[in-house]
């Protein structure tokens, strides 16, 4: 596998490399990367051979989309540009979800961001449980009818909800979503129970992100070795902390997936990338880095070929399906998340 190999996303005929540039850490709000250096991430991976970028409205409020939008003066047309819509913008909660009313605000704010006519694919980037389905659907339909997003797609939806949406779209005469983003790493695999088969089942793009799993994979978590610096650490309190109870069967993976690595002369990066890369449902993987050094890191990973050994000794440490922790998945649905639901 190399980044010239161009993969088919989905049963949309396009083709994009098989990594994603993401851009979760570009922007000087909360995320760690400045303007500058974010665009000259950017151009590095544009220039190394990636052809798709990720995005997002929420992502440090706006400020990655415009950094994007910057980066890709004149090479908008040799790229793959995708964004996201649900998250709230600003302080008004009105300004969020997946409504007809949010959906055809956000577009607006992401087109003038991007500078840019057209969204390639734009994703629903979690569910909205207060929205109906059939008027998010119908509110992309329209916005492709009128030439402001070529495709979209959902991110992290259950499976029912993914069949759901093919469903609800296609006996209503409309177009139906043709992509899905969800979390999948060496440490997050429950995707591969259910999600993986649905999306070929209907032939959908997968855009997989976390590879390294909020940096559990970056060969700084091992046991024996004190509690790895991490912003991540304090915005999602518990999901990184190596003392607590949950984690440890996770630390114990982590650092067993690490000698694996090891013995075969790859690093951890290496392996995990590797590994996402290779599950026949994933079109590409979405790569978060922080710096042009981490960046390059990810690119080296992009010719890694895992032989089935190494396949079998990753599945004898983390069984195929396996998820440590419920938030891993990316959200928690809300009958597990509140106990009124639960109980009459």
């Amino acid at each position: 596998m190399s980044l010239s190999e161009l993969r088919t996303l989905g049963r949309t005929g396009a083709l994009i490399s098989p990594l994603t540039l993401g851009t979760l850490n570009l922007g000087t709000g909360s995320a760690p990367t400045g303007a500058e250096e974010s665009i000259r991430i950017v151009h590095a991976a544009l220039d190394a051979g990636i052809t798709s970028v990720d995005t997002a409205d929420i992502y440090s409020q706006g400020e990655a989309e415009a950094i994007v939008g910057r980066a890709l003066h004149g090479r908008r047309d040799d790229v793959f540009l995708s964004t996201k819509f649900h998250g709230q913008m600003g302080p008004n909660p009105a300004h969020a979800g997946n409504s007809r009313r949010w959906i055809m605000k956000a577009v607006e704010g992401s087109l003038h961001r991007l500078q840019t006519d057209r969204i390639d694919l734009y994703q629903a980037h979690r569910p909205d449980y207060n929205t109906d389905v059939l008027e998010t659907i119908t509110a992309l339909n329209d916005l492709i009818r009128q030439g402001k997003i070529l495709y979209y797609g959902t991110s992290v939806f259950t499976p029912s909800q993914l069949v759901e949406a093919q469903w609800i779209a296609t006996t209503n005469h409309l177009i139906p979503p043709v992509v899905d983003q969800v979390p999948y790493s060496l440490l997050v695999r429950a995707n591969e129970r259910d999600v993986f088969a649905i999306t070929q089942q209907y032939n959908l793009g997968v855009l997989s992100y976390g590879p390294l799993d909020g940096g559990w994979l970056s060969g700084n978590y091992r046991v024996g070795v004190p509690q790895p610096a991490s912003s991540r650490a304090s915005a999602v309190p518990g999901r990184f902390d190596v003392s607590a109870p949950c984690n440890r069967n996770k630390l114990l993976a982590a650092d067993a997936l690490a000698r694996v690595a090891e013995r075969h002369g790859l690093t951890l990066i290496q392996l995990a990338v590797g590994f996402a890369l290779n599950h026949p449902a994933v079109s590409s993987v979405v790569i978060g880095p922080r710096t042009e050094d981490h960046l390059v890191d990810y690119l080296k990973a992009a010719d890694v070929v895992l032989n089935e050994a190494v396949l079998n000794a990753i599945d004898d440490i983390v069984a195929p399906g396996t998820n440590f922790l419920e938030r891993d998945a990316g959200t928690v649905v809300p009958h597990l998340e509140y106990a009124e639901l639960r109980r009459r």
